[in-house]
C-alpha cells in the first residue's frame, strides 16, 4: 500500500485538575503519492499537534496512522526514529538549520543516523543545493545566509533521503511576498517531482491555495476539503 491514511487520531493531555485536554479530536486524513495538503485554521487549534502526530514526533493518545505499508506506532522507539529519518522530511518555519555546520553539513544531517555520509550522499546534497540555487553557498554558514536562503537549504534537507512525505509548518511564515513566493514555487516542484506526498500547515491563503487540496481545523476537529 503506498500514500497516507490517517484515521480518528486524537491527542489529550492530562491536566492538574485531573481532567484531559482534548487538542486534536477524531482527525481523519488520506493521501495518494505525489499530492499536496494545506491545513488552515486558527492559532490554538491543533494544527502543530496533527503535525506532530503525523511526523512521528508524538504519539496519539488514539486513532491509527498507516504511512505506506506501515503502522509507525506499533514501532519501538529505534525502529520509529529510522523510520522517521527515512520516510518523512521536516520544513519548519525556523528552519532549524545546525550554526556551526556549513550549508553542505546541514542537508546532510538526517543521513547521519546511519552514519558517516559516503560519496554519492555528497553528490546528491550538492546536486539538490544546485536545484535550489545554492550551489555557491555550499560551505557558507546559516548565518551568512539570507531567510530565503535559509528556507532553500532547509528544503534541500528535507528531500535528501527522497521521502514519503514532506511536513511543512509555516515555511514561508517568515519570508517577505516575493522571497515567499519563489520558496513556495521551488517547495511545489521538487515534491513534485520526487512524487512525495506533502502536507503544508500555513496561515498564508495564497500558499493553502497552492495545494491539491485544503483542510482547515476548529477546536481540534479537522474538516476535509474546506
Amino acid at each position: 500500500m503506498s500514500g497516507l491514511r490517517a484515521e480518528q487520531l486524537s491527542k489529550s493531555f492530562p491536566t492538574e485538575a485531573g481532567t484531559s485536554l482534548e487538542v486534536l479530536l477524531d482527525a481523519s486524513l488520506s493521501m495518494q503519492a505525489g499530492e499536496s495538503v494545506a491545513v488552515t485554521g486558527p492559532s490554538g487549534c491543533g494544527k502543530s499537534t496533527l503535525l506532530s502526530l503525523l511526523g512521528t514526533l508524538d504519539r496519539p493518545t488514539g486513532g491509527q496512522y498507516w504511512l505506506g505499508d506501515t503502522q509507525p506506532f506499533s514501532l519501538d522507539e529505534p525502529a520509529l526514529a529510522a523510520f522517521r529519518s527515512r520516510q518523512i522530511g521536516f520544513v519548519f518555519q525556523d528552519h532549524h538549520l545546525l550554526p556551526q555546520c556549513s550549508v553542505l553539513e546541514n542537508v546532510l544531517v538526517p543521513l547521519l543516523a546511519d552514519g558517516a555520509a559516503c560519496a554519492a550522499d555528497v553528490e546528491r546534497a550538492q546536486q539538490l543545493l544546485e536545484r535550489v540555487g545554492l550551489a555557491e553557498r555550499a560551505t557558507h554558514r546559516p548565518a551568512q545566509l539570507s531567510g530565503g536562503e535559509r528556507q532553500r537549504t532547509a528544503i534541500a534537507r528535507a528531500l535528501i533521503r527522497e521521502p514519503q512525505l514532506i511536513l511543512a509548518d509555516e515555511p514561508t511564515g517568515n519570508l517577505d511576498g516575493s522571497t515567499a513566493e519563489r520558496v513556495a514555487d521551488l517547495l511545489l516542484e521538487l515534491q513534485r517531482e520526487q512524487q512525495a506526498m506533502m502536507i503544508v500547515v500555513t496561515h498564508s491563503p495564497d500558499l493553502a491555495a497552492r495545494m491539491d487540496r485544503q483542510c482547515v481545523l476548529r477546536d481540534g476537529r479537522l474538516q476535509t476539503d474546506a
